[in-house]
């Protein structure tokens, strides 16, 4: 892991505003100390989950979207370190692990346009490097008996997730993607738009559900491409759901469980699908927090969910007075799904649903 920027003491020192009487998740979470190997220090850990960030946005750049995705990462650790550590969820369960050192990449892509056709075709080169070390990583940290927490970043990186998992696996994997859209666009070069397309072109993909697809949003070059394959990728769409109330929230989420639950699969949330939040796509009309909150508890609690990937989230974009709620928004997520999948097992859910 050549390219991981590994988070330290003193880093979680800096962001852990420390309270007399109250203990943080930065005061019980575990960090690898620098003379450690990280994969030996991986087998051996107690913890469940590792958080990994990946602070970029060319994939965005690529997809001709707006960048600022890679400010999600500094906004999430610092709010995960600042969440209460008691008896509904324990800091001890997470390992931080640091963040994919894109720099090079980053400074490479200011350069470019992505609305140059060359400049453009640079940046798919750009993603496809992001591609290589971020499918590594997963590999490792879920070879390790690991789950991790993967805070983007564009949704390009569901590509490097998906493919570790299954490397790790040794098996294709199943996907469920809460987005307005469904990154299931023509293989034209690697960003954001395509991340899904190209795992199940590849056969990392095995099933994938999109829930909450945006009607006027969709082209119907994807829509025809999703029917020729709807017996391995369906969707739903959020206007049936919550406009049109042809569909029930409930009974959907159900549909689409029962979907990808038959084996080892990832859950994928991008921020764009949640409106008045910054993001490469921001909506004004969407899914509320609380109904992906329930999403990711019901998702997580599954022993098949392998992975949590939050990205698409863009504090710079956002209020210069509350850029950090983007973070706090994070911090919910990766506590719901850990309150979620602390005790994944089937007998488990249904006891606590008596």
């Amino acid at each position: 892991m050549e390219k991981l920027i590994r988070f330290t003491q003193n880093d979680l020192t800096k962001v852990t505003n420390y309270r007399n009487g109250e203990v943080k998740f930065g005061e019980r979470v575990e960090i690898i100390p620098l003379e450690r190997d990280i994969i030996e220090h991986l087998n051996t850990s107690e913890a469940r989950y590792v958080l990994f960030g990946i602070p970029e946005d060319i994939g965005i750049r690529a997809n001709i979207g707006r960048p600022g995705a890679a400010s999600a990462w500094e906004s999430a650790v610092s709010a995960i370190a600042n969440i209460q550590n008691n008896r509904f969820c324990k800091g001890s369960q997470l390992l931080i692990l640091g963040h994919l050192d894109v720099s090079a990449e980053m400074d490479e892509a200011e350069k470019l346009n992505y609305l140059e056709k060359e400049d453009r075709k640079q940046l798919f080169k750009l993603v496809e490097k992001i591609d290589k070390e971020v499918s590594h990583i997963i590999f490792n940290i879920i070879k390790s008996g690991k789950i991790p927490i993967v805070i983007g970043g564009g949704h390009n990186n569901a590509y490097g997730c998906i493919k570790g998992t299954a490397l790790a696996k040794a098996k294709p994997i199943n996907a469920i993607n809460f987005d307005a859209h469904s990154d299931f666009r023509i293989l034209e070069g690697r960003h954001s738009g395509n991340g899904f397309s190209y795992a199940y072109e590849e056969g990392f993909l095995s099933k994938y559900f999109i829930f909450g697809l945006h009607e006027s949003y969709t082209s119907k070059s994807v829509l025809d491409i999703i029917k020729k394959t709807e017996d391995r990728v369906r969707y739903n769409t959020y206007d049936e759901i919550s406009i049109s109330r042809m569909k029930n929230f409930d009974a959907e989420i159900t549909d689409a469980y029962n979907f990808v639950r038959t084996d080892f699969y990832g859950i994928e949330i991008d921020l764009d699908a949640i409106p008045n939040v910054a993001s490469s796509a921001m909506t004004m009309s969407g899914f509320s927090v609380e109904q992906l909150r329930r999403f990711i508890y019901h998702f997580g609690q599954h022993k098949n969910a392998s992975y949590l990937h939050i990205c698409e989230g863009a504090p710079v974009l956002g209020e210069e007075k509350n850029n950090h709620l983007i973070g706090k928004l994070i911090g919910y997520l990766v506590t719901d799904f850990m309150k979620s999948n602390t005790e994944n097992s089937d007998e488990y859910i249904i006891n606590r649903r008596r």
